[in-house]
This record gives structure tokens, C-alpha cells and sequence, in this order.
């Protein structure tokens, strides 16, 4: 029968809380909340028991990349469940050691954390280390589980040198894993099965993609969830992992569909079940009287680019809307031009970029997302 509450962790569960003990307050934390079985409040500012009676409920945050950090409420169950999933069909155990990148006031390491607490796992947090030290302790600490962002994992492979044997599993999730990454993690975890993961804070897995993944697809339904699409390719999803609401009085819950609660993103199902997603719906934008989503920027520069990169449109008396696009790293004029030609060839004359803007480092959530909002205040004229 699967628990309804967090197991507590076993004694020398915790292998590292980064190179200086930086993580060590919010381990700490959380262990003794699963140890006394109180609610789990988890934010960027640490972790915390969500009042003094003991109960089986979480509170973590939103990413803010939709304008507004929310506090997610949900139960232990609605996250064990996907932890028996993933123990039976992808064979983690209490012999894996699993490294956790971010920070556990991000959803996906809180999840990692305590899903390597509850099967009984080594657990290392190693937010703040450089991704230098980060994959030394890797290699060092023979971790066999890997849970990361895109933008954590192409920090990573930028590094160093050297490869790690030992990881048996990559978990990605928090954004898109392109081609190129995904191949870059394969060399450098040689024996890894690489996954990833579509979904949001509010309903945790939605589909997994594997290697048998066609390429632009964010993969089939994980078990358990129903999947439906409307007529205009909105995404509405079902599931044992749906949260239970906000904290915020004043938000209410997702519009629902038959039960379905909307994730607000738009895609298309092949005739597999495989899900292409096309981009939020809040960040399609008109250009010239064309349809645009700005997720296609994205994945066009960075495809182009091998850097971190972010797409903006701002407000044009012309056309509509401009695309400017900003780029991590040293300005390039070369380069700026083939990005320019690249989005041009792939979208069509309405997505190549109006401006680049190259900045020493994008400005980042908690979730390590690129900060759209604070984005554009850098670039607008």
C-alpha cells in the first residue's frame, strides 16, 4: 500500500551539502520536518515547518517565469505516488546516490531530495558550488542520479573535462533539453539513461521523453496521467499529482475542463501519443499578422547559438510586435548574423531577431529560468 507521508530520512542519507556546507541549513530543515512529520514549507529563502501539527501537506513555490512566484499546495501523496512510479520503472533503489543541482526551494531539487530521502537513497544538494566543483563531486561521490535543469546540465558539460561512469540516470525538467545537450550529457554520462520531463509546479509530470523520443517531441504521458487537447491545441491534463490549490488567497485555482485542469500551453499529439509542444499560450505574439511563439525563437538560437539565450516581443507600431533576441556571453556580429539567418530560414522573415543583445549573464529566477520580466527591462529602448 503506498504511505500517504514522506518517509523519514535514514540515518547518513545526507553525502554533501556542497563545498562549503551552503545547503546544510535547508537539509537540516527538511530532514527534521520528515523526522517529526510536520508540513513542509519550502521557498529561496529556505525551508521551514508550515506550523507545529504534524500533517501531509507541501508548500514550494512556482517558478515566477509566468509573472508571479505562487506558493503550490499539495499533499505527500500527490508526489510518492510519482516515486513508486519511478522506482518500478526505472529500477532506483536505495543503493543510488542522487545529486541535486538547484537550490530545494526550486520544485524539481525539493522533488529529487525527497524522493531520494523517502526510497532510502545517498543524497547530495550542491546548489551555490561552481559547476566545476559540482562535477568533481560527481565523479568523487560516484553519484548514480542526476537531477537538473537544461541550463544547469549545459553549465555542466561547459566544466571540464572527463566523464562520469557512474551515473546510471539523468532526470532534466524545468525546460527544454535541445539535441545538442541532450548529446553533450550522453558523452559525458556514457551509461545514463537520459530522461525528461514536460509539466509545471501545479501538476508535477506530464509526459517523459527517452531516447526512443522523436526529435521536438517532449515525449508520451507518464503513467497515470490523462492527456487531452482541444480543438486549438490547448493542453488539459488528470492525474494522482495534480496540487491541491494555492496558499495565496487571492488566486484561484486553474480553469478545469471535465475534470482537466489547464496547463495554458499549446501542442499537437502525433498518432503515438507523443507531445509537440508549441509554446505558452501567453507568449504567442503577432508579428507582421503571423502567429508567432517565442519558445521557436528560443530553440532556433540556441540550437544556432550553443548558449543560453531568451526571445522577447516588444511592442512595434508597425509590425505588431519586434523579436529581440539576448544571448549570453561575448558579443558577436558573426555570430549575431547567423542567428538572424538561422530564425529566418527555420520560422520565416517575421521571427528573425530585430535586435541582439549579448549580456555577460541572462538575469535568472530561483528556478534558474531566464527572468523575462527583468529581461526586459534591460533590452527595452
Amino acid at each position: 500500500m503506498t504511505p500517504a507521508a514522506f518517509a523519514p530520512a535514514r540515518p547518513g542519507a545526507v553525502l554533501g551539502c556542497g563545498a562549503r556546507g551552503q545547503n546544510a541549513a535547508a537539509v537540516a530543515a527538511l530532514i527534521d520536518c520528515l523526522a517529526r512529520g510536520l508540513p513542509i514549507h519550502a521557498s529561496l529563502a529556505g525551508i521551514r515547518a508550515d506550523g507545529a501539527m504534524p500533517g501531509a501537506w507541501l508548500c514550494c513555490q512556482s517558478s515566477g517565469s509566468g509573472g508571479r512566484v505562487k506558493t503550490i499546495r499539495r499533499s505527500h501523496a500527490s508526489w510518492i505516488a510519482s516515486f513508486e512510479v519511478n522506482r518500478a520503472a526505472f529500477g532506483l533503489s536505495a543503493r543510488d546516490r542522487y545529486a541535486v543541482l538547484g537550490q530545494l526551494g526550486h520544485s524539481l531539487a525539493l522533488y529529487a531530495a525527497l524522493e531520494a530521502l523517502h526510497l532510502g537513497a545517498g543524497l547530495m544538494v550542491l546548489a551555490g558550488d561552481s559547476p566545476r566543483r559540482q562535477r568533481a563531486t560527481l565523479a568523487e561521490a560516484g553519484a548514480t542520479v542526476l537531477y537538473a535543469t537544461p541550463t544547469q546540465l549545459h553549465r555542466l558539460l561547459l566544466a571540464g573535462q572527463g566523464a562520469l561512469p557512474a551515473v546510471a540516470h539523468v532526470f532534466c525538467g524545468g525546460g527544454r533539453l535541445d539535441a545538442a545537450c541532450r548529446a553533450g550529457v550522453a558523452a559525458l554520462c556514457p551509461n545514463a539513461a537520459i530522461r525528461a520531463f514536460y509539466g509545471a509546479s501545479e501538476t508535477s509530470f506530464i509526459t517523459i521523453a527517452d531516447a526512443e523520443t522523436p526529435e521536438g517531441s517532449v515525449g508520451r504521458a507518464y503513467p497515470g496521467v490523462d492527456l487531452r487537447l482541444d480543438a486549438e491545441g490547448r493542453i488539459a491534463v488528470a492525474s494522482p499529482y495534480l496540487f491541491q490549490g494555492y496558499a495565496e488567497p487571492d488566486l484561484p485555482m486553474p480553469p478545469r475542463r471535465d475534470g482537466h485542469l489547464t496547463t495554458g500551453d499549446i501542442g499537437r499529439l502525433d498518432d503515438r501519443g507523443n507531445l509537440f509542444l508549441r509554446g505558452r499560450e501567453s507568449r504567442m505574439v503577432t508579428v507582421a499578422d503571423r502567429n508567432l511563439f517565442l519558445e521557436d525563437v528560443e530553440a532556433v538560437l540556441a540550437a544556432t547559438s550553443a548558449r543560453p539565450c531568451a526571445a522577447l516581443a516588444l511592442p512595434d507600431a508597425r509590425r505588431g510586435h519586434a523579436v529581440v533576441a539576448a544571448v549570453e556571453g561575448a558579443g558577436d556580429d558573426a555570430l549575431a548574423a547567423s542567428l538572424r539567418r538561422a530564425c529566418r530560414e527555420a520560422l520565416g522573415d517575421h521571427a528573425a531577431p530585430r535586435r541582439i543583445v549579448f549580456l555577460a549573464r541572462l538575469p535568472r529566477l530561483g528556478s534558474d529560468k531566464p527572468d523575462l520580466a527583468a529581461l526586459a527591462r534591460l533590452v527595452a529602448p
